[in-house]
């Protein structure tokens, strides 16, 4: 049986065909079978503070204090973040998640490690 490619919008492993197209059950992402190996270079790579590659739906640890505009607290070396989005960021600011007792917020990829 035919190894059908990961998703280029979302790194998915569950892709199917239906007839000259590819599709995603994930993201609703189509391609077609052509355009497979063209779209491997839009695909967002983010790596975090130790090379591993981060994708959507991961959950972080956050390995620095960081201060928040707006909050006292800010957020604390060692808080897990869980289910982060990955967003092209022009300013370095390329996760997009919720953090309990901050709300929603961007961090940079050199802030955080898988958990």
């Amino acid at each position: 049986m035919e190894q059908l490619p990961n998703c280029p919008k979302c790194a998915g492993e569950y892709t199917y065909e239906d007839g000259s197209l590819l599709i995603c059950p994930e993201c609703a992402h189509e391609w077609s079978k052509d355009a497979a190996v063209e779209e491997d270079e839009d695909v967002l790579v983010v790596k975090d503070s130790n090379g591993t590659l981060l994708s959507d739906g991961d959950d972080v640890t956050v390995i620095k204090d960081l201060k928040v505009k707006g909050s006292q607290s800010g957020i604390k070396v060692g808080t897990k973040i869980k289910g982060i989005r990955l967003v092209e960021g022009n300013d370095g600011h390329n996760i997009d998640c919720k953090v309990t007792g901050v709300g929603a917020i961007k961090l940079k990829q050199e802030f955080v490690k898988k958990s």
